[in-house]
């Protein structure tokens, strides 16, 4: 399964993080785009957002702790799989993970690095639940991400402050598959 996200990021390692409509619209109308970040809606418009985004041919992960409405219980991640039709889920929770891989869905999981002591939480938060993929944020940490990248088999995608060509490199020579950013600059450099 994770064979089709290597593909999509293989051509474009830029991930659109998509935070608004007017982001949507940006993301959906480049063909060089292939994988979105959803981080904004409700439970009454995720479906939607989704669907657009399914239609427009994008691999489609939603960040589940920023969905208005959503409950932090694993039930929230059936509702993504059969709700939404969403190809997978981000977050920041275990347990979501754990459920989500057990749908069958794509699962980032989001770690802030914003002092040792989170850097050193990392390997126990995702040995025990194995997501597809982790997200470290910043993605501007180039010494941080090699660092993680050669502790763990799990890939790892930059995102968080990414605002130029100079952190997009950085951060794929340091060892990440990929990065996400809402920095529209960046998607379409």
């Amino acid at each position: 399964m994770e064979q089709r996200f290597y593909d999509a990021v293989e051509g474009n390692p830029v991930i659109a993080a998509v935070k608004d409509e007017t982001g949507l619209e940006a993301a959906l109308s480049s063909e060089d785009i292939q994988v979105l970040f959803i981080l904004y809606g409700d439970v009454l418009s995720i479906s939607g957002i989704v669907e657009r985004a399914k239609e427009a041919g994008k691999l489609v992960l939603v960040h589940m702790d920023l969905i208005n409405g959503l409950s932090a219980k694993e039930i929230a991640a059936d509702y993504i799989c059969y709700q939404t039709k969403a190809d997978g889920i981000i977050t920041t929770r275990p347990a979501m993970i754990k459920r989500a891989k057990e749908l069958g869905l794509y699962t980032v999981m989001r770690f802030f690095i914003i002092d040792s002591m989170a850097l050193s939480n990392i390997h126990k938060q995702y040995a025990s639940v194995r997501p597809d993929f982790i997200e470290v944020l910043p993605g501007v940490m180039p010494k941080i991400i090699r660092r993680i990248c050669r502790e763990s088999r799990i890939p790892i995608i930059a995102g968080g402050l990414i605002m130029d060509k100079e952190d997009v490199v950085s951060a794929l020579d340091a060892g990440a598959i990929s990065v996400s950013t809402t920095n529209r600059d960046v998607w379409f450099m």
